[in-house]
């Protein structure tokens, strides 16, 4: 009986650790991303973290859009923006506490892209 009550104690405990790990995911990052013909393009994302549901911003070139369909599982996250010409783009990312980075992959164009984005902490 001790030892099942010593796993389910240990099991909320990695719960609960998971998810504050993931609710440092909110706040402002920043980055750049290259362009096929190498021009640097820089990236701002504003998080919200709400349970599983993740919403905020995404600026490259241009005014903010707004985060559409966002989620987390664990450390993985996704969402999609639709820029000013009506194109949705998927997003895919992964949140590193350690370094307090969040890397993220997308297509666009045909082109694919990984990027690495920074907190901001201004």
């Amino acid at each position: 009986m001790k030892r099942k009550t010593l796993l389910s104690v240990a099991l909320a405990f990695v719960a609960t650790v998971a998810l504050a790990a993931i609710a440092d995911l909110s706040g402002k990052w920043v980055g750049s991303v290259k362009d096929p013909d190498g021009n640097d393009h820089s990236i701002h994302l504003v998080f919200k973290v709400d349970g599983e549901k993740l919403t905020g911003t995404a600026q490259a070139d241009g005014d903010p859009q707004n985060i559409e369909e966002g989620k987390v599982t664990g450390n993985d996250f996704s969402f999609k923006v639709t820029t000013h010409d009506g194109d949705a783009i998927p997003v895919y990312g992964k949140y590193v506490a350690e370094g307090d980075s969040v890397s993220l992959n997308f297509e666009q164009n045909g082109g694919k892209f990984h990027l690495t984005l920074k907190r901001d902490n201004n």
